[in-house]
């Protein structure tokens, strides 16, 4: 009996030391690729006129951010355009707003489905994990330069970056409403600036 409980231990030791040590989140020291979670990450949008403001989502596609050092280097993320909604109304009044940013008057989703951001250069500073953002941010196949602050934080492997970022529709021929364009709009006038505030999310890899 002895010697059955002494097999028994020998054979439970080998099992569990052939077991392979599980894999250590990395700790963004090395080059490293993060593959952002669309699930995960979110883009609001904030439009303002004169009589008031809307506000809605546009649905993360797919993006990746590059560190190195500990450090943002490089990314892009991409925008699906026909995935804008309207969080603030309902009903025929949601739907009539959703079918006008999405028809030519805005952002002619049909023609022009993606919109992107490409980071040129990443400026840490101030507190850890907060950067200057500098890139190119294309929409209806317009690109234009933007910057903006973004603030970056990893643990276990997991990464979250947000930032909250000002753009110019007009610079994007994104003309219905706009004061820049037209004369005489009174309280029909949609101010040219709108709001994002992008959210991502992803997991780390080490990058090859």
């Amino acid at each position: 009996m002895l010697k059955i409980a002494a097999l028994f231990i020998a054979l439970s030791g080998m099992f569990f030391n052939s077991q392979p040590d599980p894999v250590q989140p990395t700790n963004f020291d090395e080059a490293t690729k993060v593959i952002i979670d669309p699930t995960k990450s979110t883009l609001r949008w904030d439009g303002y006129k004169v009589t008031g403001q809307h506000h809605g989502s546009v649905a993360i596609e797919s993006g990746e951010l590059i560190f190195d050092g500990g450090q943002l280097k490089s990314g892009r993320f991409v925008m699906d355009m026909p995935s804008i909604e309207v969080h603030d109304l309902e009903g025929e009044y949601r739907t009539k707003l959703e079918n006008h940013l999405k028809s030519d008057d805005f952002f002619g989703v049909a023609s022009h489905p993606k919109a992107t951001f490409e980071i040129d250069k990443a400026i840490p500073y101030g507190t850890t994990g907060l950067y200057k953002v500098e890139g190119q941010l294309t929409i209806k196949k317009i690109t234009k330069p933007i910057k903006f602050e973004a603030q970056v934080d990893h643990k276990n492997g997991v990464m979250t970056a947000t930032a909250d970022i000002q753009i110019d529709r007009s610079e994007y021929n994104v003309r219905y409403g706009s004061g820049s364009f037209f004369d005489n709009l009174g309280d029909k006038t949609i101010y040219d600036e709108f709001d994002i505030k992008v959210k991502l999310v992803g997991n780390a890899e080490t990058a090859n």
